[in-house]
């Protein structure tokens, strides 16, 4: 029989070989983001203190200012100028942080994600103390690096600073098609964060560096959490009985019937020159 000196010596090698056990995640130093958060006031404009469209004032240069001008004028036409949410491509930032949608905030120990039920609208945060990569590739939602910061000095996180760089376009800010500049150089930086005085409201202070803009553009965005423990998540399809149809940078709708339409006043068909005639 075994003695239990071997027994014990056998244990004591076993605990020595066995890897360390990996440091659990305190989730108690981080805000309490849990449940649905939904946008107060609603997604329909960038800055919702402000009216739809010019009533924005946004500091435009006078070239993206042009632009803008000539933007509102193919909406008023029946187009949908700089606009590209009708054709299922994702708002992209800063267009995001206006809430489409139900949102989710996910804590991990290297990431922070916040899950849109909207169009491709989901964001990745890293939160790993990593560097920004030589080479971006390009998106519509860019690369985001945030750090979690205790600005109380208490031991507990409060905020999220985040900075998103490399993007895509063409991106707007809201359905009025307020334009980010071409080269899309653009650079996000948000304070993210639970209202002091009400744990079931979170602000998103977002400033906007961009070529397009004469200063700095920042806009509080304001989400308010769900009181229902178990609430709906509603599916978005956005291809689903869409009947909007771009063809050669050119917005067309079909009729109840499938048929091709026009959105503007006096607006050519599209090049039919694959097309043979319908015989008679």
């Amino acid at each position: 029989m075994m003695n239990k000196s071997l027994f014990g010596g056998i244990a004591l090698l076993a605990l020595a070989a066995a890897p360390a056990p990996a440091q659990m995640f305190d989730y108690a130093k981080y805000p309490n983001f849990k449940g649905q958060w939904l946008p107060i006031g609603g997604p329909g404009r960038y800055d919702l203190s402000k009216p739809w469209g010019p009533g924005q004032e946004a500091p435009l240069t006078a070239e993206y200012q042009a632009v803008f001008e000539a933007n509102l004028a193919d909406q008023a036409a029946g187009g949908q100028g700089h606009d590209r949410d009708w054709v299922c491509q994702s708002p992209g930032m800063p267009r995001v942080t206006n809430g489409y949608g139900e949102i989710e905030f996910v804590i991990t120990p290297d990431t922070t994600y916040f899950l849109t039920q909207h169009i491709h609208d989901n964001r990745r945060i890293f939160t790993d103390g990593r560097d920004w990569p030589a080479d971006l590739e390009p998106a519509f939602l860019g690369y985001s690096i945030g750090q979690w910061i205790d600005t109380r000095h208490d031991g507990h996180f409060n905020m999220l600073a985040v900075e998103t760089r490399g993007f895509k376009g063409p991106r707007s800010y809201d359905t009025s098609g307020l334009p980010l500049h071409q080269d899309n150089q653009t650079i996000v930086r948000e304070n993210i964060y639970i209202d002091k005085a009400d744990p079931d409201v979170a602000h998103d202070e977002v400033t906007v560096i961009d070529h397009a803009l004469t200063r700095p553009w920042v806009v509080m965005k304001n989400y308010h959490r769900v009181a229902n423990a178990r609430p709906y998540w509603r599916e978005i399809n956005c291809a689903e009985n869409n009947n909007h149809v771009e063809i050669n940078k050119e917005p067309y709708m079909l009729s109840a019937e499938g048929f091709l339409m026009p959105t503007k006043k006096n607006q050519a068909p599209p090049d039919l020159r694959f097309f043979k005639p319908a015989g008679k």
